[in-house]
């Protein structure tokens, strides 16, 4: 047994290299306990994506539950005092975005636990560079990535409205006609699962396309563009996403329709990705795009990659109008920062707030608190956007939008207060360069 540590921003990766076990890992797979046909198990959706606690080798971690990637990748382990891993090797993966591939470490035969489900011989990549990090754009600890591994063993539902996933046994689970329940048909290409829809552009042509479901992408709809698949005339460029290779950049518009079996949606939001991503993928074949996390939110879907069946059916999240970012800016956390506030209690202690993040540090004459709170920063901001023509600049602290303190709310909070409706007067307070300076601007339909 051989063991390797590695010091990094002061936290510690324990590598366990078993030499023996190569002959072990021909097998491995999800399973329920002996008896048991389901596990249910609750997530939090964060922009538009389902976060999962996972414990890896007995270390509690937090996953994001993506379709789209074949076997489990873990980043950022900084809060991790050390983890274990088995089996490991050095190799190069791929990824979307605008950089080069990445070195990694593939590592075999790792315990995987979700509830009670358990495999006892996962195969996984780990990625060191410190730079690929969806912590800081999502506001919470993100460790890793899941997706086929669990699709495959069970049969997934997945509970948007009420935020829970349900796994049952393949073998055991049995179709129940539902109410305003649609069962289509599904096709698998290796580990990615398509979906056939319909879509309607600009000049009111419905298209045939194939997507693939991809539950990791918070976005709602992307298409690639082709002879037949043109890009509206009313865009506009944007950054779109960060991949494993870099950020991800092409251009915003919407659909007047999608249609997925019977169901319809209208003005549904959707991207055309920079094509040059796709460079590092061999062969993309018949594939017209992706339905991520903004469509897929408003069903409640069961996923059957044995049988190739998905079970749609519409949930409260349906009619919701699909969101834009109007305001042009983009957040993201970066390190933390202290702040005073006037408090009414005069006693020595104070109960922790609920409604904060971070933790009390002291009282100051039974009448200031300071906290220490997520400093929010402006991490890039859309050319020609209302943001960028009042003044706003990438780098910018945000602490207050509309007279609110921003530390009192999550990260898709204060974009949401930044981008509520058309029209709004968003009034924004920075801190640049240790100055305090207001900015305003209007919220302005992107689309008319």
């Amino acid at each position: 047994m051989l063991i390797i540590r590695e010091l990094k921003k002061n936290w510690i990766l324990l590598v366990v290299v078993c030499c023996g076990w190569q002959h072990f890992l021909s097998a491995q797979q999800y399973q329920l306990p002996n008896g048991k046909k389901t596990e249910k198990i609750k997530f939090e959706l964060l922009n538009n994506l389902i976060i999962l606690p996972l414990e890896v080798n007995g270390s509690k971690l937090s996953f994001v539950l993506d379709s789209g990637v074949h076997k489990p990748i873990l980043f950022n382990l900084a809060d991790q005092d050390s983890i274990q891993l088995h089996n490991v090797s050095e190799v190069i993966i791929n990824g979307l975005g605008e950089g080069e591939a990445i070195n990694a470490l593939r590592s075999h035969g790792n315990q995987f636990k979700l509830g009670s489900i358990t495999n006892f011989l996962q195969e996984l990549y780990v990625v060191m560079d410190s730079d690929i990090n969806f912590s800081s754009s999502l506001g919470i600890p993100i460790h890793g990535i899941i997706g086929f591994d669990l699709f495959k063993d069970l049969v997934v539902e997945v509970n948007y409205g009420k935020q829970y996933l349900k796994f049952h046994d393949p073998y055991n689970y049995v179709y129940k006609k539902k109410a305003r329940t649609e069962v289509l048909d599904m096709s698998l290409d290796g580990t990615k699962a398509y979906l056939k829809a319909n879509v309607t552009l600009e000049n009111n042509k419905k298209l045939a396309v194939k997507m693939l479901l991809d539950t990791g992408s918070s976005d709602a709809v992307w298409l690639f563009e082709n002879d037949s698949i043109i890009v509206p005339r009313n865009n506009y460029y944007d950054f779109l996403g960060k991949g494993l290779a870099g950020d991800v950049y092409g251009k915003r518009t919407r659909l007047s329709h999608i249609q997925i079996g019977s169901f319809e949606l209208t003005d549904a939001k959707v991207a055309f990705p920079d094509m040059s991503v796709y460079d590092a993928v061999k062969d993309l074949g018949d594939r017209n795009g992706s339905f991520g996390g903004g469509l897929l939110k408003r069903f409640n879907i069961i996923f059957d990659y044995s049988n190739k069946k998905i079970s749609l059916k519409k949930n409260g999240n349906f009619k919701m109008p699909f969101q834009y970012n109007m305001s042009g800016i983009d957040l993201q956390h970066a390190g933390v920062r202290y702040v005073s506030e006037r408090i009414t209690q005069t006693n020595a202690v104070m109960p922790e707030d609920k409604t904060t993040y971070g933790s009390i540090q002291i009282i100051l004459q039974g009448t200031t608190r300071l906290s220490l709170v997520p400093e929010i920063v402006v991490s890039g901001i859309r050319a020609g956007s209302p943001a960028s023509l009042s003044g706003l600049k990438e780098g910018d602290v945000i602490l207050a939008v509309n007279g609110q303190r921003v530390h009192r709310y999550k990260l898709q909070e204060i974009l949401q207060m930044l981008n509520e409706k058309k029209d709004k007067r968003v009034k924004v307070l920075v801190d640049r360069s240790n100055q305090d300076l207001i900015f305003s601007f209007v919220l302005k339909e992107l689309f008319k």
